[in-house]
């Protein structure tokens, strides 16, 4: 990757946003109502380099927390400091995502060029995004894959018990569709092949984390009718070796890996080994999806409709035709 350094000094400033759900988002984990992003913005001279991150609670971030971890290097970045440097200051997650991304937007401002081209990457092309069908009861569900059943990539957020029902529930309404299904750690070893059968049974194409985080050794063990994905048990690059025998696909998001300086490092590294890749996303605004269309070029199956299940996206933000998502205009990012 070629070094791109952003010369001394730049500012930092961040905030934290709220934006509604339209309706809920439901995962086995609980439901919400708004998506709380934190959007980080680097200056030098008259140009502004803008990250949104979405803070996982399941790893204990909080928005105040990941806010106040963003604002501490303020002090850094005054003196100066490139993307290489916070790889090593910063552990992965959601701080180091945004200031990743905003570092890599201010340098294709400053640059004047996009920033694929910056980084010898292909550039972007229009892609099919996957449709999220939150969790709720079989007749639920049914009904909200109805209204979704023209997209041609549904994913389906299942939970646990009652989970047979409700893929079957899907798929008669979901005729045409390729499906996915997301257990988000949700299944156990008792019901594991079970719920892998019905899945096979409604020809789902993939099924994401079935089982928790560090409690997966199932999965070593038994035929997998389908591609296994792994979302909770990958982070880093470091990861990715203990998953072999196991999972045949990672789920990279940005926020776990901590930005996309380490997102495609992870991507290429998979790759190598074998695995598929899956582009995921937090449900956030198209400032967090669009650094996300670099990895969606390597994937198998991509994950960024969080803008989708908003209420409203912001201004300027990447272009949907139903489940087409397009590359991002240089004025949103890159």
């Amino acid at each position: 990757m070629p070094d791109l350094k952003i010369p001394a000094p730049a500012l930092l400033s961040a905030r934290i946003e709220r934006w509604p759900i339209a309706g809920a988002f439901t995962i086995s984990r609980g439901a919400k109502t708004e998506a709380v992003t934190v959007v980080a913005e680097i200056s030098r001279g008259d140009f502004t380099g803008r990250g949104e991150c979405v803070p996982y609670a399941r790893y204990g971030e909080t928005p105040e927390a990941t806010l106040a971890a963003i604002l501490a290097m303020q002090d850094r970045f005054r003196g100066g400091i490139d993307r290489q440097a916070l790889q090593v200051l910063m552990p992965a997650g959601a701080a180091r995502n945004a200031l990743d991304c905003a570092l890599l937007d201010l340098e294709a401002k400053a640059a004047g060029r996009r920033i694929w081209d910056l980084l010898g990457r292909v550039a972007p092309h229009p892609c099919t995004t996957a449709f999220t069908i939150s969790l709720g009861t079989p007749d639920a569900m049914a009904a909200a894959t109805a209204k979704a059943a023209y997209r041609p990539l549904l994913k389906i957020k299942l939970g646990g018990e009652g989970d047979a029902a409700r893929i079957k529930a899907v798929r008669r309404e979901a005729h045409e569709c390729e499906l996915i299904v997301d257990a988000n750690e949700a299944w156990t070893p008792e019901n594991l092949e079970r719920n892998l059968a019905a899945c096979e049974e409604a020809g789902v194409t993939l099924v994401e984390q079935p089982l928790p985080a560090g409690q997966d050794d199932a999965l070593a063990e038994i035929r997998r009718p389908m591609a296994v994905c792994a979302d909770e048990s990958v982070h880093e690059l470091s990861s990715l070796l203990g998953l072999r025998g196991r999972y045949d696909a990672i789920n990279i998001k940005l926020d776990k890996a901590g930005g996309l300086t380490a997102a495609l490092a992870m991507a290429d590294a998979a790759h190598a080994m074998g695995f598929e890749i899956m582009v995921g996303c937090m449900v956030a605004t198209s400032l967090s999806m669009a650094p996300a269309m670099l990895i969606a070029q390597q994937a198998r199956f991509v994950d960024l409709d969080g803008p989708l299940l908003l209420a409203g996206d912001r201004d300027g933000g990447l272009r949907y035709d139903d489940s087409t998502i397009y590359p991002p205009d240089a004025t949103l990012w890159g």
